[in-house]
């Protein structure tokens, strides 16, 4: 049976997605026995030689940067980093969902980034849809509550960090190739990992603990391929709400695999997120259809 582009687009997509949350399940296993800048260092070793050859396989031969886009380059790694320590800190203490959840606010994130810092046109109706999934993000972090997890506001700085990241990104010129970008993230994350290893030190790696951080790289470099490939075929608009696929994952790796299962506050919380994160991703594909045809 040969599949659609969209149809293709939407398997590449859940791909990626599932490829991402077995990279977080893998990282939540292992923080237990290594520490944090340790797991980062070694990952991004065996990432930045994997991305590296996979560049190398779509042709890439050179990283020069056009001397404009260098800063934005510099601030993307930045917040790259930033939004990596904050986010492996929440995952190491929260369930795999909850963190998850959080982070399916990032399309309502970036649309709301776009309107304010790039000018980009936003309607009545997408601001009505962000200000419904902040409260559904409200319900999963629970403030003031009893069960409350201050790593909740980890997770939500690691959403604001990726939305600056997003909007460098956003901001680059077109020669700026995707590849080469990923390879300088990889190399830069794990430099900052060996950097910040000497102030937590070095643990014995198990074979067991090897086999998590190889299995962590190799399901992250997956999920980088696919979000690459999926740039490539179908719309857009019919393959972006699919990265919500993430989160059914992370319910389902979290309850068989930490035996966590979400409150129902947060389940509803997260089905708030998602169905505004969708509406949001709608709107736009409409908007552009509408602009298209003018």
């Amino acid at each position: 049976m040969t599949l659609s582009p969209n149809l293709k687009g939407a398997a590449l997509m859940m791909g990626s997605m599932a490829a991402f949350t077995f990279n977080d399940t893998c990282i939540k296993l292992v923080s237990a026995d290594l520490p944090l800048f340790q797991i980062v260092f070694l990952r991004g070793v065996l990432t930045t030689v994997a991305i590296g050859l996979l560049a190398w396989a779509f042709g890439l031969r050179s990283l020069r940067l056009p001397r404009g886009d260098i800063w934005k380059v510099a601030g993307r790694t930045a917040a790259e980093i930033g939004s990596m320590c904050a986010f492996l800190y929440a995952l190491k203490n929260m369930p795999l969902a909850n963190v998850t959840a959080i982070l399916a606010a990032l399309p309502l994130m970036v649309t709301l980034a776009g309107a304010l810092f790039l000018g980009e046109p936003v309607g009545w109706r997408r601001f009505a849809a962000i200000s419904v999934g902040f409260v559904g993000v409200m319900l999963i972090v629970k403030p003031g509550a009893e069960g409350f997890n201050a790593y909740s506001l980890l997770a939500l700085l690691a959403v604001l960090q990726v939305t600056a990241r997003d909007l460098f990104t956003r901001s680059m010129s077109d020669g700026v190739p995707s590849m080469a970008l990923a390879v300088i993230t990889a190399a830069s994350v794990g430099l900052f990992g060996g950097v910040a290893m000497l102030w937590q030190g070095w643990t014995q790696v198990t074979p067991h603990s090897a086999g998590l951080v190889a299995g962590a790289s190799a399901f992250i470099v997956g999920g980088y391929l696919f979000s690459i490939m999926v740039m490539r075929v179908g719309e857009i608009g019919f393959v972006a709400p699919f990265r919500y696929t993430g989160l059914l994952w992370a319910l389902v790796l979290g309850w068989f695999i930490f035996g966590d299962w979400p409150l129902p506050t947060t389940l509803i919380g997260a089905a708030i997120v998602v169905s505004t994160g969708i509406f949001t991703l709608y709107r736009e594909r409409v908007q552009k259809e509408e602009v298209a045809h003018a």
